[in-house]
């Protein structure tokens, strides 16, 4: 049966936002998780326009310390929300960060309805460049910068990574800027020294590769391209974190469930057979019984995530 991502994870989302507990299913959850903190900043505006699609809000540890290593972490809409950061696994993975000594950034960013790929990268390096601007105000060590997403949010930390140091490439006819001009902090750096890729679709030119599913028409990277992959293939590959794999990224681990029915967990499988293979230091967690989002963030994995994200801090 033909059903589109968007279609798949509104269903997902009406049928599951009662029934698990605080935090408990990716990108959905009730917002009224409570967080064990030092400093909470709601709201902040990271590029200076005024716009709510450009706020992120600031979590510190609970144990006090001069500075934090810093993860940013994307929530997952398909790309079809501008205003999810309140609702971003804030009891799941947000929540393991901040028990570990990390502070965590949750930004929103433009969705595909304000405007096109790629504005939504632009926007996550605007972030990262933010966090670096502002460091002594929030307390951030910018010697280690992570990004961290589910779904969508898994495929911006995945092009964050993967196009570390790149501002602009092109792919096959597509002249494609991957950093953008937004904020006050242009002459900062919008590289990152990890990243955690949480079901993410990250090649967009095969999101058909699983059995269980099969895109419909107008998929949510359709309207993110406003295109179609038969028409613009080169669009589809400029928007796919594969595209970009070199012995230059930075550590990348991946989760991916294997029942998982939105985002198939071939996705996973093959960006972590191309980062073996270009040499990236990686890791990946596939999961039996895992679908999109449930099942996924077990105590073992949300350690496995802490663990990788400590070592890539010892390089």
């Amino acid at each position: 049966m033909k059903q589109t991502f968007l279609t798949i994870m509104l269903f997902c989302c009406a049928l599951l936002a009662e029934a698990q507990p605080q935090g408990g299913f990716g990108g959905f959850q009730r917002p009224e998780v409570k967080l064990e903190t030092s400093q909470t900043w709601k709201d902040v505006n990271y590029v200076g326009d005024a716009q709510a699609y450009h706020t992120c809000d600031i979590y510190l540890p609970k144990e006090v310390k001069p500075a934090y290593p810093v993860v940013i972490h994307i929530y997952g809409s398909a790309w079809f929300s501008n205003s999810s950061k309140g609702m971003a696994d804030l009891g799941t993975i947000v929540k393991a960060l901040l028990d570990n000594g990390f502070a965590v950034v949750c930004p929103n960013h433009r969705s595909s309805m304000d405007a096109k790929w790629p504005a939504q990268i632009h926007d996550i390096k605007a972030v990262i460049r933010f966090v670096r601007g502002e460091a002594s105000k929030y307390h951030f060590d910018t010697s280690f910068i992570a990004t961290s997403g589910f779904s969508s949010g898994g495929h911006l930390s995945s092009v964050a990574a993967t196009t570390s140091g790149t501002k602009t490439t092109k792919v096959g006819s597509v002249d494609i800027d991957l950093e953008g001009s937004l904020g006050q902090y242009t002459s900062e750096s919008s590289i990152v020294n990890a990243a955690c890729d949480w079901s993410g679709p990250v090649d967009l030119t095969a999101m058909d590769c699983g059995e269980h599913m099969q895109m419909g028409d107008n998929s949510p990277e359709d309207v993110l391209l406003g295109s179609k992959l038969s028409q613009e293939p080169d669009k589809y590959a400029s928007l796919s974190a594969t595209t970009y794999v070199d012995k230059n990224d930075p550590p990348l681990i991946i989760f991916h469930g294997e029942k998982d029915n939105v985002v198939p967990c071939c996705q996973g499988k093959k960006f972590y057979e191309l980062l073996q293979a270009a040499g990236v230091k990686t890791e990946a967690t596939f999961v039996p019984e895992g679908g999109h989002g449930m099942g996924m963030y077990s105590e073992e994995n949300l350690q496995k995530m802490v663990n990788f994200l400590r070592a890539a801090m010892k390089r």
